[in-house]
């Protein structure tokens, strides 16, 4: 397991003007939530969790918070529950950690990372789909797999792994369903060319259907009719 660090101090200022004014130093508030215990404010370095969030995959690793002036004097493997971001900036503006046991099984997603070019790409002209890009897994956080490799080299036009295919290190349990499909090679969609008119065909107009208009007698008969009611 990678050991992944991250400062912090704990949070006196609580309240929406005192949190706007950490960000303003510098900081980044945050909470850590441990079973049985009382949530824990704190308060992060930007800088140090910017750096951390470009250089590690820290959604499922195990990040040992380490606090200044505990008296404990001891780091806590924590997971991120929660990253909050700005809605118009898009910087980190708080985090959530849930504070974990070291001996106690977790569940975390591992992310699949397809390796080799399959025959059915480079030889068949297919394309490789990518469909689940994420394994859950439980095992002890010390295990827990930075990635899972599946090699697609051998995939031809319609082969496709599943889960089941797959497999992972001792202690590492995946509980998705083993007849998920993870990747496949399909044949590439065809574009549809339009029909174009043939030269001097002239095209249809849908037929209209007009109402049925009564036609007036005509003048003679309109006259004979006249004279047939006097005679009676």
């Amino acid at each position: 397991m990678e050991e992944i660090f991250l400062d912090a101090e704990v949070r006196e200022e609580i309240g929406r003007g005192k949190v706007k004014d950490i960000r303003d130093k510098g900081f980044i508030p945050a909470i850590i939530y441990a079973e049985g215990k009382d949530a824990l404010a704190l308060k992060l370095s930007h800088r140090q969790l910017v750096q951390l969030v470009h250089h590690h995959r820290i959604e499922g690793v195990v990040i040992n918070v380490n606090i200044k002036d505990d008296k404990k004097n001891k780091s806590r493997p924590c997971l991120i529950k929660e990253i909050q971001y700005h809605p118009v900036h898009g910087e980190i503006i708080h985090v959530d950690f849930n504070q974990i046991s070291l001996t106690k099984a977790i569940k975390v997603n591992v992310p699949v990372v397809a390796k080799g070019e399959p025959i059915g790409v480079k030889l068949e002209g297919g394309a490789l789909e990518h469909i689940l890009w994420e394994i859950e897994v439980e095992c002890l956080p010390t295990s827990i797999p930075k990635d899972i490799e599946v090699d697609v080299a051998q995939l031809k036009m319609g082969d496709s792994i599943h889960v089941k295919d797959i497999t992972v290190p001792v202690g590492v349990k995946i509980l998705n369903d083993p007849e998920a499909i993870i990747l496949s090679v399909a044949a590439p969609m065809k574009e549809e060319v339009p029909v174009e008119a043939v030269e001097g065909e002239e095209k249809q107009e849908p037929e209209v259907i007009k109402e049925k208009k009564e036609v007036p007698p005509a003048e003679g008969e309109v006259k004979e009719e006249k004279e047939s009611k006097e005679k009676k």
